[in-house]
């Protein structure tokens, strides 16, 4: 039987990619070209403001661009699972953060 802290944590990890992806499909809408790490070489109000987004988006563009880097040009499967789990594991706490804020402002806490 899996733990009560085991379930929490795999839901944050899978709330956390789907915000992710809601983010950077919403952005794609908008924007009309898909969000990347280049948000950052911005001017400095533009770079800084789109910091709070990038924290939340991160998981989903590293899984984009590991997926891409390996379907064309052809990176070592090493490489592609170490960021994986990085994108798992940023994706786990972006997700605790957003679950916690969601309750916070829903008067759960």
């Amino acid at each position: 039987m899996i733990s009560q802290a085991a379930l929490q944590s795999l839901y944050a990890l899978a709330f956390g990619f789907c915000f992710a992806g809601l983010l950077c499909s919403g952005y794609q809408v908008f924007a009309e070209r898909p969000a990347s790490f280049r948000l950052l070489n911005e001017t400095r109000l533009r770079a800084l403001s789109a910091v709070p987004f990038l924290v939340f988006a991160a998981p989903f563009i590293i899984i984009r661009n590991t997926v891409r880097g390996r379907q064309f040009e052809d990176r070592n499967v090493v490489f592609v699972t170490i960021a994986t789990i990085i994108a798992g594991f940023w994706s786990l706490f972006a997700g605790t953060a957003a679950i916690e804020a969601l309750r916070f402002a829903a008067g759960l806490n």
